[in-house]
């Protein structure tokens, strides 16, 4: 039986840095069982037989968010055979809280004091070999970001499983809340494990609603059990899991004095940084300009010089005229060379082409996030939001939907309150996410090629529509209410590490990749097959007389106002549903390009089929109407309702459609010098209508009660 080892700490504490570091390129991805929140194992470098499993980060085994419960169920029933307990060792405090919890529950447990290379630059002093005999456990100080120690911890983790020396308990809580305790473990003993039994006792003592619940207590031993609890409720005057959460404080507080010896000084360079970074007046103009430094770099210069020669040498020319060569080498059909040259490899390679943008956009965001920059844009935006009606936890979500929407719209889950929940759902994938990027590369580079403004301002755009839609929707009774409280840690500052960096560029980019692999694959044959076939199954010699144009001409009514309502362009936007970046690997296959050789032929191919402004309204429509297949899919998951799940897609259609049809309408008129008529009415009474929806007054309702905050265990 392999060794299995979870890795257990809060948020921002290095523990993924240090699974990367264990498990290297042996990790794997993978879902828990009947959730969709992401689980990450994989074997030990240099162990076969032992499994590493990254745990979502926690600040306490009291659960009130999905990772925490998915956490805590994982430690309780699945009960793995050590625990690295990544401890940040710059914040003790706040860190030591779910130690404690963990050190009750009999598993043998390693505690990793992590950051200690920032802890020991600080000056300031940790006695691990104290800290370890206070908490009845192994101590190793570590510094994952630079390799150190990390596989030190994980040896005396496999030591300790396999003498099966579990973790006791060392902290003393008030006597009277000891007393307490001792009488619940004697009372419930039958129903308890033994190993576990000051963990079950301090959880039924706070009244634990998921033990309380696994427990099936009959009402006579719940009146037993609130016989115990009342009278130290009483007698300290507070409820009982504030009781425990104020003891654990105390305990830790003074275990701390006794084993950090802090280096006076006036302010840490992190400090120093953030009075910049996060000022009230220059926090968002230094995002703004990061944000546009990154887009401009990522699809305006360097990303379009490589996506470029990647379109138009390695598969324009390279794979194109190979396979080309190839066919013709053994007499292939000229159907058979159409299909693979013109279909796959011309929507297929199209695509792909877009992938050094997209490793590049990734590249730099992934330096953000593992600076703890990005850690800081969550406290920026939670001012912005909350004013809003949304709170920094809605931007977490929004944030990683910058590299697909569904882990995005499944990061939700630590939205406590549901209504918040489901109006993020309904917006977080508003933000580019890299299939969307396929679609800004192209329109950029084909149309505005010398624009800086346009592919960043794409990424701007989503935030202020997120925005807006937070102000109209929060003035409804659907949505109303006070948003949910937001509590962060906000790690020093640190330089990334290259090998994080590039995992977290890998498995942003890897999904989008296979996806091209089957996905794009697929419907860019079948898009070349309708667009090559008669309804009588004869390969025309236009595509004007296929099968996809007479689809695509039933269809293109709907899009007519919007400025792109050819058939080719319907027929781009419905396909778009399957994948986003299909959208361009289907105007890639009707271009109708017949000189692979020819550098220009692709995007003059794809330009002939839009005016200026036509182009930019289908960019637009296409980056904020409903996300494809498999984000629609985890959003009927996460909505858990059919009503809820359309009400949601009907909002992005409408939003996307009012969007491409402003763009189109007024655009015509102030660029393409059209005449001012019924649709640029339209257009201004459109805006009226959303700025009316912004300033109107909330629906009165009754106010909902809050659910407990995190706040209480900071």
């Amino acid at each position: 039986m392999p060794i299995k080892i979870a890795l257990a700490g809060n948020p921002n504490c290095g523990k993924t840095t240090m699974f990367n570091d264990l498990t290297g390129s042996s990790q794997y991805v993978g879902n828990w069982p009947g959730v969709t929140v992401e689980k990450k194992e994989g074997k030990l470098r240099g162990h076969k037989d032992v499994i590493i499993t990254d745990l979502p980060g926690i600040y306490s085994l009291s659960p009130y968010t999905l990772e925490e419960v998915v956490s805590r169920n994982y430690l309780i029933n699945e009960r793995p055979d050590a625990i690295i307990n990544i401890v940040d060792g710059t914040n003790l405090e706040r860190n030591l809280y779910l130690t404690t919890q963990i050190a009750e529950l009999g598993i043998p447990m390693v505690i990793s004091l992590n950051m200690m290379d920032i802890v020991k630059k600080s000056g300031d002093k940790i006695d691990a070999q104290r800290l370890g005999e206070a908490l009845g456990c192994a101590v190793v100080e570590t510094a994952a970001i630079k390799g150190h120690g990390s596989m030190e911890a994980a040896e005396k983790a496999i030591e300790l499983a396999k003498a099966a020396q579990g973790s006791t308990h060392q902290h003393k809580f008030d006597k009277r809340v000891e007393d307490a305790l001792s009488k619940i473990e004697d009372c419930f003993k039958d129903v308890i494990e033994p190993g576990r039994a000051r963990w079950y006792a301090a959880k039924l003592f706070e009244r634990d609603s998921k033990v309380l619940e696994a427990l099936q207590l009959p009402p006579e031993r719940r009146d037993a059990l609130e016989g115990i609890i009342v009278p130290v409720e009483t007698t300290l005057d507070d409820d009982s899991e504030s009781i425990i959460t104020n003891e654990r404080y105390e305990y830790i507080a003074q275990l701390i004095g006794s084993v950090l010896h802090k280096k006076p000084r006036a302010m840490s360079t992190s400090d120093r940084i953030d009075r910049i970074v996060t000022n009230r007046f220059l926090a968002l103009p230094i995002f703004a300009a990061i944000i546009w430094l990154i887009y401009y770099v990522s699809v305006t210069t360097v990303g379009s010089i490589v996506t470029d020669w990647t379109n138009d040498t390695l598969f324009g020319t390279w794979i194109t005229n190979g396979a080309t060569a190839a066919l013709n080498a053994v007499g292939a059909a000229d159907w058979l060379t159409g299909l693979i040259v013109d279909g796959i490899i011309g929507g297929v390679g199209t695509v792909l082409g877009f992938v050094p943008q997209m490793l590049i956009l990734f590249f730099f965001l992934s330096i953000l996030e593992d600076s703890g920059y990005m850690a800081r844009v969550a406290f920026i935006m939670d001012r912005l939001f909350r004013r809003f009606g949304l709170s920094g936890k809605s931007f977490i979500p929004i944030l990683i939907s910058s590299g697909c929407g569904v882990p995005g719209i499944m990061a939700t889950r630590t939205i406590e309150n549901e209504k918040d929940r489901k109006m993020t759902i309904m917006v977080t994938t508003f933000m580019p996410c890299g299939a969307k990027l396929v679609i800004i590369g192209m329109i950029v580079t084909t149309f505005f090629a010398h624009s800086m403004w346009i592919a960043p301002g794409m990424y701007f755009l989503g935030i202020a529509m997120i925005v807006i839609s937070g102000i109209i929707l929060k003035k409804t009774a659907m949505f109303g209410g006070d948003p949910a409280p937001f509590v962060m840690e906000l790690p020093p500052y640190h330089l990334p590490s290259p090998k994080g960096v590039l995992i977290h560029m890998w498995e942003r980019s890897r999904a989008f990749i296979v996806k091209a692999g089957t996905i794009i694959f697929i419907a860019s044959g079948l898009i070349w097959f309708l667009s090559s076939f008669s309804w009588s199954m004869q390969m025309v010699e236009s595509a004007d007389d296929s099968m996809l144009a007479a689809i695509g001409h039933a269809i293109a009514w709907f899009f007519m106002p919007l400025g792109f309502g050819t058939w080719k362009g319907a027929v781009a936007t419905i396909s778009a549903l399957a994948a986003k970046e299909n959208a361009i690997g289907t105007l890639a296959v009707l271009s109708g390009v017949s000189d692979p050789e020819n550098t220009q032929a692709l995007m003059d191919g794809i330009s002939s089929m839009f005016t200026q402004v036509g182009a930019f309204s289908f960019m637009l429509f296409n980056l904020f109407n409903p996300p494809c297949f498999a984000a629609i899919g985890a959003t009927s998951r996460e909505m858990g309702s059919l009503k809820w799940t359309m009400l949601a897609i009907g909002y992005q259609v409408a939003l996307g459609y009012a969007l491409a049809f402003i763009a189109n309408q007024l655009g015509s008129v102030i660029f393409a010098g059209a005449s001012f008529g019924v649709g640029a009415v339209i257009a201004i009474l459109v805006i009226a209508a959303v700025i009316f929806l912004m300033v109107r007054p909330a629906s009165r309702r009754k106010a909902a009660p809050r659910l407990p905050e995190l706040a209480h265990k900071a």
